[in-house]
């Protein structure tokens, strides 16, 4: 059986959502970015020169959904994401909602929920100061100030990019895959993810919130330490490092033709035990 058991409260959910005696939550639309860099240099022991990273965050042990599990920068779309006065460079919303299956509206509002969750959880943004530009450094306290504004949703991304005269940068991304959370959780997000390159000149930085660590790591080290049970990883975690081990460096990466398919576990009784199916996958989740 390829899957993960769902012993207890979460066992029982399974089967009172699968006769019909809980309606599962609504999942909210969600975008997550696998922010990647080559290492340059000697790098440390073990580090291949020239290897492949990804940025990943640890969501705090508090956090409702996810709690301590290594992930990629990203959250819920706010509904301000989909304002249409923001400057836009690359692929138009049509695009992307073809590339994910999203009417504009919505694909507009993932595009720029990629780019501000990315900067409210990370520090790098995926913006210049023209179409062809992006922004080289977003370390100073006025950045921060802006991070912070848009992290409590006092500020929302179109008056953070335009009182800046910046130009949110869509051809920075590529799209990636399509996961929906099981219906037996109790948060449930519709997540759209991305891939993206490190902009030359900015760097990641801890920025708290959510986190308590941050960390660049090898796709392949990052599934290793999993495997070791030294980190947590999600499912759809998983098949995207997986997928980016298989890639030498940050350009074959963007490079990479993606037909999106759209994954959701879901709840099935075998022999009496209810488990969470992962669709397409060939290894036993534990």
């Amino acid at each position: 059986m390829n899957g993960i058991p769902l012993p207890g409260e979460f066992g029982e959910r399974a089967r009172a959502i699968l006769a019909g005696d809980i309606t599962p939550v609504p999942a909210r639309d969600a975008a997550t970015v696998a922010l990647l860099r080559r290492v340059h240099g000697l790098g440390g022991p073990g580090e291949a020169e020239g290897e492949l990273e990804v940025y990943m965050i640890r969501r705090k042990a508090s956090m409702a959904f996810a709690a301590g599990a290594y992930v990629f920068p990203g959250g819920s779309v706010d509904p301000r994401d989909a304002d249409q006065t923001v400057a836009w460079a690359g692929p138009a919303p049509e695009t992307w909602g073809r590339l994910f299956g999203a009417d504009t509206g919505t694909a507009r509002g993932l595009v720029c929920a990629a780019v501000r969750e990315t900067f409210e959880e990370s520090g790098v943004l995926l913006a210049g100061p023209s179409a062809d530009t992006v922004v080289a450094d977003t370390t100073g306290d006025d950045w921060e100030a802006d991070r912070e504004a848009l992290v409590d949703r006092r500020l929302s991304l179109g008056e953070f990019l335009n009182k800046r005269g910046l130009v949110l940068r869509a051809d920075l991304l590529r799209p990636w895959s399509h996961w929906i959370t099981p219906e037996v959780e109790h948060k449930r997000f519709d997540t759209r993810f991305f891939v993206a390159a490190m902009p030359p000149g900015q760097r990641t930085r801890d920025v708290g919130g959510e986190a308590d660590q941050v960390a660049w790591l090898p796709p392949a080290r990052a599934l290793g330490r999993a495997n070791d049970g030294e980190i947590f990883l999600m499912p759809p975690t998983i098949r995207t490092l997986t997928e980016l081990a298989a890639f030498d460096d940050v350009a074959a990466v963007l490079a990479s033709e993606r037909r999106i398919v759209t994954f959701q576990p879901r709840a099935a009784e075998v022999d009496g035990e209810m488990w969470l199916v992962i669709p397409g996958e060939d290894y036993r989740m534990s």
